[in-house]
């Protein structure tokens, strides 16, 4: 794992005091708002790029996980988190639809990580990746209707708009690009492929740090934002936790493959997300503010779950 991606969480936290810091310059908070969908654009570009999607050809083989996996990712775990939200949200309906943005999308990188960490099955997780990149691309607008649209009403040509430029045309681009270079494929994997998965982190927190520099008093005058969100992510993770540990054991899972769905189900793609969050709802930046606090409480849960999973290893091969 690329030195960039072990040191994530310091390197956003970073970004964020640097976008706080150059954010009290009227000039550069102006400046930096129109960096941030290019940064975004970016990332994204390199996201589709590094995952082929004949990989998904993989994750067919193992249909109980397969099925398991999509169940839960993308029919059980929208209606937790607009559930959550219902519970702890009501009262800040920007804060509610960030919840529901980032709780919907799976994680398409990092999760990878934890997986190798708890000793999962990292190949079976890396197959089920371009399905979950691929379902959420083709889901998110219809959880944006269905969800967050019953708490404020988004214009559908806005969300068009938002979904062909921030994932259709970099989602084209990337495969479209792994198509011209096919006679080219040793420069493509090693040389543009590694500088972008590298770069993924990079153009986040870049991204991160213009939107700390343009919406970073909002962001101090409402600190209790980090308060008020960490109840329901902490129970959505608590919850799907117990959730993947029932159906690995259910569907009779080794350790390994409940390790790869755990992580699966748990970990969240937040710069998807906030991709749409910044194009569908320019006017709401606070749904973007929890997309972008919600990684900071999500990466030290993750660790803390690797380490219980591998606890639980160690007690399960003593009581063995």
């Amino acid at each position: 794992m690329a030195l960039l991606e072990k040191m994530q969480t310091l390197i956003i936290m970073l970004a964020i005091g640097v976008g706080l810091l150059l954010g009290q310059s009227p000039l550069l908070s102006s400046f930096a708002e129109d960096l941030i969908i290019p940064f975004l654009f970016l990332m994204l570009y390199g996201l589709f790029l590094t995952i082929p999607l004949q990989q998904m050809k993989a994750a067919f083989f193992n249909i109980r996980f397969l099925c398991a996996s999509i169940v839960i990712n993308f029919i059980w775990t929208p209606l937790l988190a607009f559930g959550l939200g219902a519970i702890f949200l009501t009262d800040q309906p920007a804060l509610w639809i960030g919840f529901i943005m980032l709780m919907v999308t799976p994680c398409t990188d990092w999760y990878l990580m934890f997986t190798s960490i708890a000793k999962g099955n990292v190949a079976l997780s890396t197959a089920i990746l371009p399905v979950n990149l691929l379902l959420q691309v083709i889901l998110l607008p219809l959880y944006l209707l269905l969800f967050t649209g019953t708490i404020e009403p988004i214009p559908m040509a806005t969300l068009l708009e938002s979904i062909i430029l921030v994932l259709v045309i970099p989602f084209v681009l990337a495969h479209g690009t792994r198509f011209l270079s096919r006679k080219h494929e040793t420069a493509l994997n090693k040389r543009v492929i590694p500088f972008f998965a590298a770069g993924q982190t990079l153009f986040l927190s870049l991204a991160i740090a213009c939107m700390f520099a343009s919406q970073g008093a909002i962001l101090l005058d409402n600190l209790s934002i980090i308060y008020t969100l960490i109840m329901p992510v902490l129970l959505f993770f608590a919850i799907n936790y117990f959730v993947g540990h029932l159906i690995g054991k259910w569907l009779h899972f080794s350790y390994a493959d409940t390790v790869s769905l755990e992580l699966t189900i748990i970990a969240r793609n937040s710069p998807v997300a906030l991709a749409i969050a910044v194009t569908v709802f320019p006017d709401q930046p606070l749904i973007a503010l929890a997309l972008v606090v919600g990684p900071l409480i999500e990466l030290p849960v993750l660790t803390f779950i690797s380490q219980l999973l591998l606890r639980t290893k160690r007690k399960s091969a003593i009581n063995g």
